[in-house]
């Protein structure tokens, strides 16, 4: 079957970062040259949404639709599906597929934890007890993207020695940057470590740039360590990848395997017999998880400066 994967980034008024993105797929085209590849962004840029699907579906029989996206907000939920749905009238004879956004998981977290250990290294290696971690993302008037957010800081916490590891945002919602640096302030961190949680480089990244300086000024006692956005980490290739192994089942979700499935409690119970695991044993606390990623309500338009 002829396939066509069109990228769409989300496009940044910073030229920088919408070059970025296109220096990426570049190198994601030159990593699968038997696959044939479109780049769209869906907002500041000269190829737009309607236009990158129609040059994706110009000469092929399927195109599969990759999110280059972290979290899953309006633009994820409800801008890109009703863009593709009027594709398919235009191109009736193609078949369009909608992949999975990168999500926040494992692969992210292994980013977010290499990025963590480059900031410590500037800051000469600093006790973590005494280190403050931030984890910095857009924000949304989405609560279950703000919420995957937060669900890496804890995240970060499970697998450091940080005893504080907190989020802000830089728009639509808070905590923002200095109200976070003021409670780890109080906190007694005499170090804090600010991790982007943004893919390419963009208006933004120059904002928090120049907020992490400003902070240095404000507070001497205070050493700031900030790390930079993802990049062009071979992970997020792979990830992609596996979004797209996914959405056309040459590979089951997630590897056919729910996330209680690789718990390490769990693993303990089936080897005792048990039906039923507990995270905490001395409390006996249930271990729940959410599997809904379809939390299907009206979201306002996000923020668009990066």
């Amino acid at each position: 079957m002829n396939e066509v994967i069109l990228l769409v980034g989300h496009g940044s008024r910073h030229t920088p970062g919408n070059e970025e993105i296109e220096r990426f797929a570049q190198q994601w085209r030159a990593r699968q040259t038997q696959r044939a590849m479109e780049l769209c962004f869906i907002e500041f840029a000269d190829v737009l949404l309607d236009q990158g699907l129609d040059n994706a579906a110009r000469n092929a029989q399927r195109v599969v639709v990759v999110p280059l996206i972290l979290n899953a907000a309006g633009h994820v939920k409800m801008e890109i599906p009703a863009h593709i749905a009027k594709a398919r009238q235009r191109h009736s004879q193609v078949e369009f597929i909608y992949a999975k956004h990168l999500g926040a998981n494992d692969v992210i977290l292994s980013i977010l934890q290499k990025e963590l250990r480059t900031v410590m290294k500037t800051l000469e290696m600093p006790d973590p007890k005494t280190t403050g971690v931030i984890l910095l993302a857009r924000g949304s008037s989405d609560r279950v993207a703000n919420g995957e957010v937060a669900k890496m800081a804890r995240w970060i916490y499970e697998v450091s020695d940080h005893e504080v590891v907190d989020i802000a945002f830089t728009g639509i919602t808070h905590p923002r940057l200095e109200n976070t640096v003021q409670r780890m302030q109080r906190l007694g961190m005499t170090q804090i470590a600010v991790l982007p949680y943004y893919l390419f480089t963009g208006t933004l990244i120059e904002r928090i740039r120049r907020q992490v300086e400003l902070l240095r000024q404000q507070y001497p006692q205070i050493r700031f360590g900030l790390g930079n956005y993802f990049g062009f980490s071979p992970q997020i290739v792979e990830l992609l990848e596996e979004r797209i192994a996914q959405a056309t089942g040459r590979l089951p979700e997630s590897n056919g395997q729910m996330e209680c499935d690789g718990c390490h409690y769990r693993q303990v119970a089936q080897e005792h017999g048990h039906g039923h695991h507990h995270h905490d044993h001395d409390q006996h606390l249930d271990h729940h998880h959410d599997h809904d990623h379809h939390h299907h309500e009206h979201h306002a338009h996000e923020e668009a400066l990066s």
